[in-house]
């Protein structure tokens, strides 16, 4: 009579190694004894013991994101907003005031405005291209400034290199939303930047499959709260979206570098057109802040297109309705082009009057532009704007 088969198969033993990353969804690592997980949980041995605290999957992916923004020890995360929560909870506490960027990815705002004041920690935003303005929103105990290079969804851009002086003069981290701008385009800690966050989600990833975040920080005791606090807030990523990260993270650069020429292309084409406002893009001389970006975004423009339509909310219905090859999705950084109405979107939890105040009419419009033959896409936006 056969004995049953164990419970637990183990690895087969190769002298070959994998070209491509393993998938790892295990939840938990078992470990020789009590002293070798006493020296995994003290720093003696590397390894891994449960998946809430870190797996393969995420350490690969961070490595390689680590690698391109020249940062060290970087924590992924299960979103981008789960990163913008854990840099600044990593920082601040009860009684201590964030100062922000007044142009931020809207649940960046939400946050600011609605969750960390029931926390205790008050916020209040500044516009980042007035360093004056901006400067003159710090309190005697602020603690931590969150701001985007590039605003979400307007493209203004912030006066980087002002404020990153404004923190290490007044003793106050610096976050930076890297999201827009990515790698290929800026290193805010380089810079001097203290703390980096990624949503991977976007372009990194780059094909509306995988929802993760990634944060970074120059300062080991900062960098060390970041891991643990990942840990006991329960902000795991999925091995699962770590492993398509990291397949989409390999074509990055070749992704970014021919969406940002589309985005080029299709910009001059709009701005070309009788029916749309304004064109928002950062290389362009009628750029409101085109002289910051030529010093700021050295290597382009990206790949953020906005624009606005005379015409409203019924303007923006029939521009949606005739682009019906392009996908209107409130999210960015697919390898394709998507259109999104942050009125309806990601600022609409804002008032029509702090939207107008910011820039953003029932007629504004982002456009995430992807991969795609350029004389299709532009064609296909004239198209559509010729119906208005």
């Amino acid at each position: 009579m056969t004995k049953p088969p164990l419970l637990r198969a183990r690895w087969p033993e190769s002298v070959s190694r994998p070209v491509a990353t393993p998938l790892q969804p295990s939840v938990v690592y078992a470990s020789p004894d009590p002293d070798a997980l006493d020296d995994q949980y003290e720093g003696r041995a590397s390894g891994f013991t449960y998946a809430r605290e870190g797996h393969p999957n995420a350490d690969v992916l961070a490595g390689l994101i680590d690698r391109l923004e020249g940062a060290e020890g970087g924590v992924v995360t299960g979103s981008g907003m789960s990163a913008v929560t854990l840099a600044l909870l990593s920082i601040v506490k009860a009684g201590d005031h964030v100062l922000g960027a007044d142009q931020l990815y809207g649940r960046s705002l939400r946050l600011m405005q609605e969750e960390l004041p029931r926390m205790g920690i008050a916020t209040s935003v500044a516009d980042p291209t007035d360093l004056k303005a901006f400067e003159a929103g710090l309190r005697p105990e602020t603690r931590a400034i969150l701001i985007e290079t590039v605003a979400n969804p307007t493209l203004r851009i912030a006066d980087l290199r002002g404020i990153i002086a404004l923190g290490q003069a007044r003793g106050i981290p610096v976050v930076v939303d890297n999201t827009f701008t990515t790698p290929a385009l800026i290193n805010p800690l380089q810079m001097g930047a203290d703390v980096l966050v990624h949503s991977v989600t976007k372009m990194l990833a780059g094909h509306s499959d995988a929802t993760l975040g990634y944060v970074a920080a120059r300062d080991p005791e900062i960098r060390a709260r970041l891991s643990v606090l990942s840990a006991t807030l329960g902000l795991t990523a999925s091995p699962f979206d770590c492993w398509l990260a990291e397949r989409g993270l390999y074509t990055f650069e070749m992704r970014f570098e021919r969406a940002s020429r589309n985005a080029e292309t299709l910009a001059a084409t709009l701005a070309d057109h009788v029916g749309v406002k304004r064109v928002l893009y950062p290389t362009r001389p009628d750029h409101p802040d085109h002289n910051r970006a030529q010093s700021l975004l050295t290597k382009g423009g990206g790949n953020m297109v906005s624009f606005e339509l005379d015409g409203g909310r019924a303007a923006a219905n029939t521009l949606v309705r005739a682009l019906d090859q392009i996908a209107f999705a409130p999210t960015l950084g697919d390898i394709a082009t998507t259109l999104s109405h942050p009125a309806s979107s990601s600022h609409r939890a804002l008032t029509a009057d702090a939207r107008a105040a910011l820039g953003m009419s029932e007629g504004f419009f982002r456009v995430s532009v992807g991969c795609e033959d350029p004389d299709q896409l532009t064609g296909a936006f004239a198209q559509a704007l010729d119906q208005l």
